[in-house]
């Protein structure tokens, strides 16, 4: 048997629920009410063959109905007529016919009445934010036990746009900004409606840029490097982190560059002539275009054999076009087979490279499409220190290329 039951009535009006429509229109003033519910019924051949079946399906949706229990459906009749059960009347049509009806059949008058309450308090502050109430109704009803904590941020925000400091030095009374960490995503979607576009970074987009989008400092960028060259040392240093901004100004005076995505292999890469590496960056390599000096470098990129670690190369050489890979081609790749490894197959990177060399393109592609093993990647660390040793030996070959 499958005609309609109240469960599956019920099941049909939770769907405007849970898309937003009751809450939305309540917000809106419209009339979304009556609703008319698919109904399911007996065909001409079930009241001959199942009539049984079909005066307690009746019996169910009358119980079930709002002549009973006085809120929920109404079942609106209509009387059919059979050669063999003569005249019978059946339920035809059945609607929602008022909100309090649904909201009570559903459960929510409570939550209505809290979203009502807590949209008008929103709305005669923040009148920029009906759109996102409209489209967004149960995520605010979700986060209204501390609606009000997430209102005084915005008017914080609100009155210093773009404040320049930390998160941590945020003085918004009664808010500690462990709350703002924790709600950085929706506090996105809500500053994003309510701040003057000056105020806001589009470049800076994700919860971690959340800090660069609204104008607080962020966590300085730390960078590592050591001078392959004695004579290089800064008062007798060879090994210094420094916050990028300072690095920016530290031009030691070396001319060529290395830049290897690991840190043991910053850490062992040999003596080098008026050379320095920087190492341990990963994908944050891109703030290495906050360093002027760089650009008139000889620059060389070593990363791991496998998807990101030609995307990381495309980001670098984004910034500094002229930058060389190191041991990152096809003959390094098969003189390790036997350390051959593998990329996680649901993280590996399977977009499009477009600053990548003709050589360099072709064997991500080989990777990215399992040409050569599957999810094959050669970590950066597993490469003898002889063929780094051979190839620097022969760099100036390298960048002539």
């Amino acid at each position: 048997m499958n005609w309609t039951s109240p469960a599956d009535l019920k099941q049909q009006l939770d769907k405007y629920w849970r898309r937003g429509d009751i809450l939305r229109a309540r917000l809106d003033g419209d009339a979304l009410f009556p609703v008319t519910l698919r109904l399911r019924k007996p065909s001409a051949r079930d009241l001959t063959e199942r009539f049984a079946d079909v005066a307690d399906w009746v019996r169910t949706l009358r119980e079930g109905a709002k002549d009973r229990k006085g809120f929920g459906y109404t079942v609106h009749w209509r009387q059919r007529r059979h050669r063999v059960q003569g005249a019978n009347d059946l339920p035809d049509v059945i609607t929602v016919d008022t909100e309090d009806d649904a909201l009570r059949w559903l459960g929510h008058r409570d939550d209505a009445a809290r979203f009502t309450r807590l949209a008008d308090r929103t709305l005669a502050t923040f009148p920029a934010l009906r759109d996102w109430l409209r489209q967004r109704p149960l995520r605010a009803l979700e986060h209204a036990p501390h609606w009000d904590d997430l209102l005084a941020v915005l008017a914080w925000f609100q009155a210093h746009p773009r404040p320049g400091v930390y998160l941590r030095e945020l003085d918004i009374p009664g808010i500690h900004t462990k709350f703002i960490e924790t709600h950085r995503g929706l506090l996105a979607e809500l500053l994003d409606a309510v701040l003057p576009a000056g105020a806001i970074d589009t470049g800076a987009t994700g919860v971690r840029s959340f800090n660069r989008r609204y104008g607080l400092r962020d966590k300085p960028v730390l960078i590592r490097l050591r001078m392959l060259d004695e004579r290089l040392a800064v008062q007798g240093l060879t090994d210094l982190t420094l916050p990028v901004e300072q690095l920016a100004r530290l031009d030691v005076g070396a001319d060529t560059v290395f830049i290897t995505e690991n840190e043991i292999n910053g850490l062992a890469f040999p003596a080098f002539p008026n050379a320095l590496v920087i190492f341990g960056l990963g994908y944050r390599v891109e703030a290495l275009r906050r360093l002027p000096w760089l650009a008139d470098k000889r620059l060389y990129y070593w990363g791991d054999i496998d998807t990101h670690g030609f995307a990381i190369l495309n980001r670098f050489r984004r910034a500094f076009p002229h930058a060389r890979s190191l041991l990152m081609d096809q003959a390094t790749l098969e003189a390790h087979r036997p350390v051959w490894g593998q990329e996680a197959a649901d993280k590996r990177f399977t977009g499009l490279l477009d600053h990548l060399t003709e050589d360099e393109a072709a064997l991500f592609q080989a990777l990215r499409d399992d040409h050569l093993a599957p999810a094959l990647r050669l970590e950066q660390e597993h490469i003898a220190q002889r063929w780094l040793l051979e190839a620097l030996a022969h760099i100036d070959d390298l960048y002539e290329r």
